[in-house]
């Protein structure tokens, strides 16, 4: 019989959950809720009823507070807006129930208005009306003047910055998708938490203006009920003056603190939520990393206590004893982060990959060497050796110790594929001919965190990483310094930090750019394609470039090639243009201007300044955008002058790579031209050297070793529609 009965009641509580279930999926729950709000407004309350409501309304304060803290992001409390304003009106709809009561039945006093508003009455404020009255103004200052306006400013700002990111955010989205950073499902929910978190921050900040008003109504309804209270005892129920003051102010104090109570939590909450940045954690844990992580902060404040703990008549005991727990706490924290950084790795110095490392398989536009061995095979008869045997010179390479293994390979997380993906997509569109594949594989001669780049063979960046930790930049300005293990970034050589993931947003408050392991990866590859383009190009990719275009101009085509040029000339033309950084998409442009000077078919040097000038309004463009002015450097023209008599000479000598110039005078101008670029730099100008057309390419040769961001233009490869501007004139010396 009792098992029987167990499971019968049992029975019984699923049902009323499921009936609670349902009746809180269909719709129905909030409905009922506000019915029951309406009611509170218009019918007499039972003070048991009260003292459930008010209780309820504390408990509801309390778990929104908590919740709010406990929130990793605003997004993830998306309701919050909604449940602020319920609850507001529950507060306000209590209001008006106890005062109702109040005024009815007050003149009995104790407990006539349910034992909660007297606890607040007779115990918080120890039974003195002045007191309770005291208190409750302290606490509408509090909650009104501080929090409430606090955080309505807050929220306006924070729904407005929001509004004018949007654009933003939503170009920074579409710009991961084209680079094939991300995929359309993870595109459409960036774009779903950037509308979502629009929607929360106006809703915050139309949220804030009621709880602005409830607070502006609590102050009234107190003097309401102070004033109605009085006239109700001493007219009605023939009550002394001093005894209305003391039974009808306290129940109006007590009910005035059992509401505000609450709606202090509340506000508190809704300031927390606004303040809070996105973070993968807690509240506490960011406040004791971000505030209590420096041993340096809690030392000079144990000595500054500890100076105050030993003036005479200052209370020796708390300051003293606060200035010890400080010091405490700094030496413990300043001793685990001195033995963080003399952990070392236990495999630094291995130099092979531990039994059954894994393989990564090939993945689009990046493919993996099948044939790489991770040991010597076994000794065995081998049959005669073949052309089989002989493996070709990748064109792009990228090998990796055996922990970055991982990073490529997809069933484990890895992203590399994907971001160098996302670069050669990227490259390619901007230079205008597809970039070859990346052959990856594991090298087992790297250090286990390493990597190596490699050109037709040839190594030409490497690098180690921390697969597991972000890399924090120093873009050059920022404001602290981060515990880490430090290096440079090995795209562009800035200062650099590898800190740990739970440290991102921190690294990004002061300033860092942080990127994960992958990323820093996939950015020197781009970066050294982007100065290596001219070697990527082969006469297969200026075949296609001219299959291509003779889809849309076959005339122009057919008399291009071999007619006017050979398909060697062409791919010589094209390998200058994108050894300075200039793309060939406009392939139109490039053959028209080739097939206009047939005179020049077998010199690409000519060939290459004619196709300059065709395509100098896409040069320009790149170099200064839609700006009118071009900020340049000139050469004085006494000097422009001797290096046009020496050029004339170089080329009947048959030189042409700089050492037309005296080498004293070519010293000169070098220096001259570093420290003119140098000013450019810093004053944020892109720096561009204007000379005369005979002049352009040789000074471009000559002077790229030192200044390789230098570009070289000649007179007539400014557009119409542009300025020059002088920025600096070298050689007048």
């Amino acid at each position: 019989m009792a098992s029987s009965s167990f499971s019968f009641s049992n029975f019984d509580r699923q049902n009323a959950v499921a009936n609670v279930r349902t009746l809180a999926h269909g719709n129905l729950g909030i409905p009922i809720f506000l019915l029951m709000l309406l009611g509170m407004l218009t019918l007499p309350v039972p003070a048991f009823l009260l003292d459930i409501f008010f209780s309820f309304n504390i408990a509801l304060s309390i778990v929104v507070l908590l919740v709010g803290i406990y929130t990793l992001r605003p997004l993830d409390f998306a309701v919050f807006p909604t449940i602020l304003l319920v609850a507001t009106l529950l507060r306000l709809a209590l209001n008006v129930a106890s005062t109702r009561i109040v005024l009815l039945e007050g003149h009995a006093g104790g407990d006539a208005a349910g034992k909660v508003i007297q606890a607040f009455g007779e115990v918080v404020i120890g039974g003195n009306y002045a007191v309770g009255l005291v208190v409750f103004l302290i606490l509408m200052i509090i909650n009104f003047v501080v929090v409430t306006k606090g955080a309505g400013r807050i929220s306006e700002v924070s729904a407005r910055f929001t509004l004018d990111a949007m654009p933003g955010k939503q170009m920074a989205i579409d710009a991961d998708l084209n680079a094939g950073l991300i995929d359309q499902d993870q595109a459409r929910t960036r774009r779903e938490d950037v509308a979502n978190e629009a929607d929360f921050y106006g809703a915050m900040d139309g949220a804030s203006k009621f709880v602005r008003g409830d607070a502006i109504a609590g102050i009234m309804i107190l003097v309401i009920n102070i004033i109605g209270g009085l006239s109700v005892g001493m007219v009605q129920h023939e009550l002394e003056f001093s005894d209305a003051l003391e039974k009808y102010i306290l129940l109006t104090i007590g009910d005035g603190l059992v509401a505000q109570i609450p709606s202090l939590m509340l506000s508190t909450s809704a300031a927390i939520m606004v303040t809070r940045a996105n973070s993968s954690e807690g509240l506490s844990s960011q406040v004791f990393t971000q505030m209590f992580d420096s041993p340096k902060a809690l030392a000079v404040t144990a000595f500054i206590l500890f100076l105050m703990g030993s003036i005479p008549g200052m209370p020796h005991v708390s300051f003293l004893g606060l200035a010890t727990a400080a010091g405490g706490l700094a030496y413990y924290i300043h001793r685990r982060k001195s033995q963080g950084t003399l952990v070392t790795d236990p495999g630094a110095g291995a130099s092979a990959a531990p039994a059954g490392a894994p393989r990564t398989a090939a993945a689009p536009g990046a493919t993996i060497d099948p044939n790489a061995p991770a040991a010597l095979p076994p000794a065995q008869e081998t049959p005669d050796i073949s052309w089989d045997d002989v493996q070709a010179v990748d064109m792009i390479g990228l090998e990796v110790g055996y922990r970055l293994i991982p990073m490529v390979d997809k069933a484990q997380g890895g992203e590399l594929l994907s971001r160098i993906k996302g670069v050669r997509k990227k490259l390619s569109q901007e230079i205008g001919f597809l970039v070859p594949s990346v052959h990856i594989r594991d090298n087992l001669d790297l250090l286990p965190n390493a990597y190596r780049i490699t050109l037709m063979g040839v190594p030409v960046g490497e690098a180690e990483v921390q697969p597991d930790r972000e890399l924090a930049i120093n873009p050059g300005q920022v404001f602290g310094k981060l515990e880490g293990i430090e290096t440079k970034d090995p795209a562009f050589g800035l200062d650099a930090v590898w800190i740990e993931t739970s440290k991102k947003d921190h690294a990004q408050t002061l300033g860092y750019t942080v990127v994960d392991a992958s990323t820093v990866v996939a950015t020197h590859l781009n970066q050294i394609l982007q100065k290596h383009t001219h070697e990527l190009i082969g006469h297969e990719d200026v075949q296609t470039l001219l299959d291509k275009l003779a889809e849309k101009s076959p005339k122009l085509v057919e008399g291009l090639v071999p007619g006017t040029v050979t398909l060697n000339i062409l791919l010589k033309v094209l390998q200058s243009l994108l050894s300075e950084q200039v793309p060939v998409r406009d392939m139109r442009s490039i053959a028209e201007a080739l097939a206009a000077h047939p005179e020049k078919s077998q010199d690409p040097a000519g060939l290459t300044a004619v196709v300059r000038v065709a395509l100098s309004r896409q040069i320009v463009q790149d170099l200064v955008g839609a700006d009118v002015d071009i900020p340049v450097i000139s050469l004085d023209p006494g000097l422009e002058q001797l290096l046009l008599q020496s050029v004339q000479q170089a080329q009947k000598a048959g030189a042409g790579d700089g050492s037309f110039i005296e080498p004293s005078l070519a010293e000169r101008l070098q220096r001259s031209l570093v420290e003119a670029a140098q000013k450019q730099e810093m004053a944020g100008k892109t720096v561009i050297l204007l000379v005369a057309a005979p002049l352009r390419a040789m000074l471009a040769k000559f002077m790229r070793p030192s200044i390789p961001d230098l570009n070289v233009l000649a007179y007539n490869e400014i557009p119409d529609n542009k300025q020059i501007t002088i920025e600096a004139s070298v050689g007048g010396e």
